[in-house]
């Protein structure tokens, strides 16, 4: 018989983040946790097997927390849904040791240690005294993430040959010394008070020497243990990596049917814009390179900055009140400056569940100081609003209705990428893109997420080109043929094309759900529409959407279809 306080699907859920937390104080600082931001996690074996632990011991008080009288609930069943799914996703790359070679330009533990730095508070002297503790802790990280590697190449877990030297060039980046001998951690510490800057300082050369060291042994003993691997992962690793990254099992040849019709679709609406911008245009990227000379651009990297924010603050200014409803809180949103060595695509980073650090955008400028702003329009309405910040700055809003794993932790990235893309094009359906220099830049933006599909499927399943292909038809996908055709068909430099590709190649799977997260979107608000007839209510399926916290992809079209 259930006893009255026998916990339920949401409470199974916060306990999970508790103790999540406390094994791993990156995601603690993401979610605003002071406790956590003096500390980091175990990369070792022994510390990753430990959230494999928590995993599985969480699944066991789900499945009984499900059988108990309330877990029928909507709130209670989906929440269920998406930590059994997320669960399990992450325990299938876990058994299969893909921890072991977490390898590439973004998302390995080393990116985890470095970019948590810029979201750890720095307002007080216990701020700064958590900084230090923080920065202490990195030669121990570091050192269990080189153990985990270690065993990765006594067990033959390689990662790619290209992932391996791009992340070794961001390590040299990294610890790099400036004129005066100071590396990016030691301008990082530079405006503490001045009574705690010698530890600081100590602390920071700690933490360059850490991946200085991590640098040398990726250079000297991981990359020519792993020179004959392949870049391509294959069909088996490639499948969990999508459950993991999109929350379905997806049919991978209709994605990448789906990605070729939409590459079709939209170069015939591009080639109609690009006549608007430079009649004549051999191509839709010759207008757009002729943007790149001729077109609108800001000039210096504090102006850029200064540019996207307030074009953050008229779209909320904009929207608010006649598409969205938005609480004090979610309307504020921070645009940055990216440090130095990451990778060439923008990001964004949620607030911390008490909005004491509000959402950012963040800018990697690649060491340039002019910047064409054709791209940056629906690039900031998928970054920042109506994009990633209206929905994670939502979920955090209305936490308490729903679980701390909901609003944060459990964020599915098809999801999340799918709402972002599915903004740029809501941003189009209101008119806010129609000056051609700006709707062709979002189509372009939209093309490469199409490419996204293709070549991310057809690379690491070694595909066959279709016929109706105007590239190499008939040939089979390769990385170099990849980059190739990204490279003709985007607006983006060599460098960006270049960084994009060696992501595809590090985190495969996670690509293609900007596209099948936007399809998914649209699925879901056709059917509401359909279902509701004229009384269908953009606003209100908007925020209801926004307010469901996060879903896998085969429950959202269910999910966005009830609203």
């Amino acid at each position: 018989m259930s006893e009255k306080n026998d916990p339920l699907p949401r409470e199974v859920a916060d306990a999970y983040v508790d103790a999540l937390v406390a094994l791993d104080p990156v995601t603690g600082t993401y979610l605003g946790v002071r406790e956590s931001h003096r500390a980091l996690p175990d990369y070792s074996p022994p510390g990753r097997a430990a959230l494999a632990d928590l995993a599985r011991r969480t699944l066991d008080r789900l499945t009984a927390a499900e059988a108990r009288p309330g877990a029928e609930d909507e709130r209670e069943r989906r929440c269920g849904r998406l930590l059994r799914e997320r669960l399990t996703a992450e325990l299938a790359v876990h058994d299969a040791g893909e921890h072991l070679r977490a390898v590439g330009n973004m998302e390995t533990p080393a990116h985890a240690v470095r970019e948590v730095f810029t979201l750890t508070p720095t307002e007080t002297a216990e701020d700064w005294a958590a900084v230090e503790a923080r920065l202490r802790a990195v030669p121990a990280a570091l050192a269990g993430y080189r153990e985990s590697l270690a065993l990765g190449l006594e067990r033959e877990r390689y990662a790619g040959p290209r992932p391996t030297a791009t992340f070794v060039d961001q390590l040299a980046e990294w610890t790099a010394r400036d004129a005066d001998g100071l590396s990016w951690f030691h301008h990082f510490v530079a405006p503490a008070p001045s009574s705690l800057h010698a530890g600081l300082t100590e602390a920071a050369e700690a933490a360059r020497a850490a991946f200085a060291a991590l640098h040398d042994w990726m250079t000297g003993t991981y990359a020519p243990r792993i020179a004959g691997a392949p870049n391509a992962v294959g069909a088996e690793r490639y499948a969990r990596w999508a459950r993991y990254y999109n929350g379905t099992d997806l049919d991978l040849a209709e994605a990448y049917a789906y990605g070729w019709a939409e590459y079709h679709r939209l170069l015939a609406e591009m080639r109609a814009e690009a006549e608007k911008v430079l009649p004549g245009a051999a191509t839709p990227w010759t207008a757009l390179a002729h943007l790149d000379a001729h077109g609108h651009r800001v000039e210096g990297v504090e102006e850029v900055r200064v540019w996207l924010q307030e074009l953050m603050d008229r779209a909320i200014a904009e929207l608010d009140g006649t598409h969205f409803e938005l609480a004090d809180r979610v309307r504020v949103v921070e645009s940055r400056i990216a440090p130095p060595g990451s990778a060439a695509a923008p990001y964004y980073t949620a607030p911390s569940e008490d909005f004491s650090r509000p959402g950012r955008t963040w800018l990697p400028t690649m060491g340039e100081h002019s910047f064409p702003t054709y791209d940056l329009v629906s690039t900031w309405y998928h970054e920042g609003v109506p994009g990633h910040h209206l929905q994670l700055a939502q979920w955090a809003h209305v936490g308490a209705d729903l679980s701390r794993y909901q609003a944060g932790v459990g964020a599915v990235s098809a999801n999340c990428e799918g709402w972002a893309l599915y903004a740029e094009r809501l941003m189009d359906e209101l008119g806010f893109l129609t000056d051609p220099e700006y709707r062709l830049g979002y189509l372009d933006a939209q093309m490469l997420r199409a490419v996204r599909v293709i070549i991310d499927i057809g690379v690491h399943l070694e595909l066959e080109i279709p016929a109706d292909s105007p590239f190499r038809p008939g040939e089979r996908w390769t990385p170099a043929a990849a980059e190739e055709f990204f490279g003709t068909h985007s607006s983006r430099p060599a460098d960006y094309v270049a960084s994009e590709m060696t992501r595809y190649l590090s985190i495969p799977g996670q690509a293609i759900g900007y596209k099948l997260g936007e399809r998914a979107w649209l699925t879901g608000r056709e059917r509401a529409r359909a279902r509701h007839g004229d009384a269908f209510d953009a606003k209100a399926w908007h925020m209801a959407a926004l307010s469901q916290g996060s879903l896998g992809l085969d429950d959202l079209v269910d999910e966005l279809s009830r609203l």
